[in-house]
């Protein structure tokens, strides 16, 4: 088997990027994420073993039984090397040398939704202060204290979106929350200005309208919900604290019983897929012998020639190649041409170990004037 080495304008690097949507329903204490519940597997009810609206990192332990799950493990050993999770004293004090040290899959995430009371403690809000003010360049409602009030104090929700979400950063003009009353859209959120203002764009009743009701920190995958006027006449408890009329901070509240709202939360994600394209050539007079018994013809008589050079003499035997030369009329061979079919293409490392395998849907003729290259392309 021949081998080729890549030249210098052989590999290209590149980088695609792409907009996965995603859409989250809310209802009952229930999370839905793009329309997904459990499916069952053949050893458990649910095959992803995290709960609906939840996404799996590295998908492990799919539809694996409960006494046969995988994990992750360290033994504890002079390299001193732990998870995170582990703290010093605990690693010091806890494990043996030689012991493992255990985590477990699978890991999983889904977005976060948290009232503040008015004059509630919000450390997580207060942490986000410096990152708010840097985007007052877009607005000034992003202003820690601002139009929309003061952050440090005042009633708002604040939804967490994960990044395994949206990957960079959440697309500008992709952000929806919609408000549903006994299954009627009665408002809806959308920052179709693109500078992070969530303005209610449609509403039952017709009260705030074009008025701003939250905003968007894009990079860092957080909605903060600030309007406070009634959206219908429905009443239901939101908070705890008794029946009342819905708000734009009620939205996305995760409590049993309460059925008569939903919730959807729709945005795009941006996503940076770097890509490697390879391009493997076959040249003429290149690759046309191979070693596969079908390329030789066995039911035909074998030829033998014989060698000698003084005393000593050997054979050696001449088999003929298989004519695959289609021709184009009936009970007449055509004219005999090396002909192969490559099937694969192997990349190897310097180390001639064999990491990537490209197979073709079908086989692809290669004679000895054809010059043929062939596309790779990795995703990462």
């Amino acid at each position: 088997m021949p081998y080729y080495k890549f030249g210098s304008n052989d590999i290209l690097y590149n980088q695609l990027k792409t907009h996965p949507q995603s859409n989250f329903i809310i209802y009952d204490n229930q999370l839905f994420y793009n329309n997904k519940g459990n499916t069952t597997g053949s050893h458990t009810s649910n095959v992803t073993l995290v709960p609906s609206g939840y996404i799996s990192l590295y998908e492990l332990n799919v539809d694996r039984k409960s006494d046969n799950l995988i994990y992750p493990y360290v033994t504890k050993d002079g390299s001193l090397a732990s998870f995170s999770t582990v703290g010093t004293s605990k690693f010091n004090s806890d494990f043996a040398y030689g012991e493992k040290i255990t985590g477990s899959y699978p890991l999983s995430a889904s977005i976060t939704s948290t009232r503040y009371a008015e004059g509630a403690a919000r450390p997580k809000i207060n942490a986000l202060r410096n990152a708010l003010n840097s985007y007052e360049i877009l607005n000034y409602d992003y202003s820690y204290s601002s139009s929309l009030g003061d952050k440090s104090s005042q009633e708002l929700r604040l939804i967490s979106i994960p990044s395994i979400f949206y990957g960079s950063s959440i697309q500008k003009g992709t952000v929806s929350l919609k408000f549903y009353v006994s299954g009627t859209e009665v408002a809806e959120l959308k920052d179709n200005t693109r500078n992070g203002q969530l303005k209610q764009v449609a509403s039952g009743s017709g009260a705030g309208a074009g008025t701003v009701g939250g905003i968007v920190m894009y990079n860092e995958g957080f909605i903060i919900l600030t309007g406070s006027w009634g959206l219908a006449s429905h009443t239901e408890d939101y908070t705890g604290d008794g029946a009342a009329a819905p708000r734009w901070i009620d939205f996305a509240t995760m409590r049993n019983g309460l059925t008569g709202s939903s919730f959807a939360l729709n945005f795009s994600g941006t996503h940076y897929v770097p890509t490697m394209t390879m391009f493997a050539a076959a040249g003429k007079g290149e690759l046309n012998h191979s070693n596969n018994p079908t390329y030789k013809k066995y039911d035909a008589q074998t030829n033998f020639t014989n060698y000698i050079s003084g005393g000593a003499s050997f054979r050696e035997s001449e088999s003929s190649i298989v004519n695959v030369v289609s021709s184009s009329f009936s009970d007449t061979q055509a004219t005999f041409q090396k002909t192969t079919f490559i099937n694969y293409v192997g990349i190897y490392d310097e180390s001639k170990n064999l990491i990537a395998i490209a197979k073709m849907a079908n086989p692809v003729r290669k004679r000895e004037n054809d010059n043929i290259t062939f596309k790779l392309k990795v995703d990462f």
